[in-house]
């Protein structure tokens, strides 16, 4: 009797804490319709993923990104406000709930996702990895040419474990010297402190157009680790990071099927093919699934624009950092890019 008891003790006990989780499910998203805005969290101003542009509104992918998530919840992609975090701040911001959502090319590891309170909703914003930027003077045309280098590095990032790993793999010798920005970083190798500056690919072209003479560097064709960039949020509320994460698959899954901001309306009102109308909102309850109106993805992409709008904005061939899509186009196309379906 006295182990049924507490049996049934034990019991009572989970499903008080059951109910408790359930209570508290959703709490995020009812705090943002609340306060009227999503709070998000970028970088200290990364050209292409998260800068302010000469009227002091922050520009680029991850910002944009935050953007689709603001159409989403409210129907106004204007709904966000930005927080400027450098790489130290960043998950204090949102472990404190400063933020709602970090969305600041931020590596998606498992000590990161199982260990800080955090978690990575699924969806990759910008599949990377870790490269080096080079003075052409230096005269290297390859990364196992750096032995003895003097390095520059972003403190508080996986570059310098990274790194770490990577010389002395490969038996090479290097002297760090950290910074807590990546502009210090830039001016540090731009002044001669350091021979090279390592960080994320696109990082590195982002600042290598930010330089005085961007001719004169080079980066390296090696890529020494997997940096999978992605949104993160606090753990404990399934419902926002289901919709953070399906926002991801909408921006993904609406270029796929050749929805545009240009042609999204007109396709939501007329279009017959099954996959689209579900996505759309013409057909089915998916959207309302998620607590989010019928046409939220109509509203991401007519405001925000599909992935493949958002990256040629401001990553692609048109823009200074003239990127190329490769890793980061669709599965269909020859990328990774892949998204579940909406049904």
């Amino acid at each position: 009797m006295k182990m049924l008891k507490s049996t049934l003790a034990v019991v009572a006990a989970a499903a008080a804490l059951g109910l408790t989780g359930f209570a508290q499910a959703g709490a995020k998203l009812d705090a943002i319709q609340k306060k009227g805005f999503i709070q998000c969290g970028v970088s200290d101003g990364l050209p292409g993923f998260s800068v302010p542009d000469k009227s002091g509104k922050i520009q680029g992918i991850d910002a944009d990104f935050c953007r689709a998530v603001a159409a989403a919840v409210f129907g106004d992609a204007t709904k966000v406000k930005f927080s400027q975090l450098n790489a130290k701040e960043r998950f204090t911001a949102l472990q404190s709930g400063e933020i709602d959502i970090l969305s600041r090319n931020t590596t998606w590891t498992s000590s990161r996702d199982a260990s800080m309170g955090l978690e990575f909703p699924g969806f990759v914003t910008y599949y990377d990895g870790v490269g080096f930027l080079a003075n052409n003077k230096l005269g290297v045309k390859s990364a196992k040419e750096l032995d003895g280098a003097t390095i520059c590095i972003q403190a508080g990032t996986t570059t310098e474990l990274n790194v770490s790993d990577y010389f002395r793999a490969n038996n090479l010798k290097y002297t760090p010297i950290t910074f807590d920005t990546s502009d210090e970083s830039a001016k540090s190798l731009e002044s001669g402190r350091c021979d090279v500056l390592t960080s994320d690919k696109s990082q590195l072209y982002a600042q290598r157009s930010k330089l005085a003479s961007p001719k004169d560097y080079i980066v390296l064709p090696e890529t020494i680790s997997k940096e999978p960039l992605a949104p993160v949020v606090a753990r404990g509320d399934d419902e926002w990071t289901s919709i953070v994460r399906w926002v991801g698959y909408a921006l993904l899954n609406t270029e796929e099927a050749g929805i545009t901001s240009k042609n999204v309306e007109a396709e939501a009102k007329a279009t017959k093919n099954p996959d689209v109308a579900r996505l759309l909102g013409a057909d089915g309850e998916y959207g309302p699934q998620l607590k989010l109106p019928k046409d939220w993805v109509v509203k991401i992409v007519a405001q925000v624009g599909n992935y493949g709008e958002i990256f040629e904005k401001n990553l692609g061939k048109s823009t200074p950092l003239e990127i190329d899509r490769g890793q980061n186009a669709l599965w269909t196309n020859g990328g990774i890019q892949y998204a579940p379906p909406v049904r």
